[in-house]
């Protein structure tokens, strides 16, 4: 076994052993979701978000992919893919760090600081800038309706509510229609 493949199961096992609830998606240890809460007195502090972590075979010399299952609105996190842009992952990664400092400090550090001047939600740094009140009122708005314990399982597709009238139209539609002829 390499080094690189100790250390990945090393950090992983680190996380599940710690408070962090985590799912692996395969046999193997590069692919997981970890179940994230938001950070004590922040706008987030009521969330809990599925953050999917991704680890390339030269992780710990790679950074780790994050991303937000669930939706969150904040100007560093890209709404529908739930990407995350943080440069201490993006582009400043040193094999010192491990999957606990992701969690414990880079996930929360981001949701305290968020930087609008360097934004993946343009929306969201827009309205941060421009109206604070009503951008802390939106994120209090989707910690409520995307970020609760049973969202943790849903995914963004799941949760939103054109895509259910669309299947409730569709159905109906073949419904009243008919069988199709043969």
């Amino acid at each position: 076994m390499s080094s690189p493949s100790k250390r990945r199961e090393m950090d992983v096992m680190k996380l599940m052993m710690s408070d962090y609830k985590v799912e692996m998606v395969n046999d193997g240890m590069s692919e997981f979701y970890v179940e994230f809460q938001g950070p004590t007195d922040s706008l987030y502090q009521n969330g809990k978000w599925k953050v999917r972590v991704e680890l390339p075979d030269a992780y710990p010399y790679k950074s780790p992919s994050i991303g937000f299952v669930n939706r969150i609105f904040h100007p560093n996190v890209d709404e529908m893919s739930g990407s995350v842009c943080l440069d201490v992952i993006n582009q400043t990664w040193s094999p010192m760090y491990d999957l606990i400092n992701v969690f414990e400090v880079f996930l929360p550090q981001l949701l305290l600081y968020p930087n609008p001047t360097d934004p993946l939600n343009g929306d969201a740094a827009a309205l941060m800038m421009r109206d604070k009140e009503h951008y802390e009122q939106k994120v209090r708005e989707y910690c409520e309706r995307y970020a609760k314990p049973e969202d943790i399982g849903s995914h963004p597709e799941e949760s939103s509510d054109s895509d259910l009238s669309d299947e409730e139209s569709t159905s109906s539609d073949e419904e009243m229609a008919g069988p199709a002829d043969p």
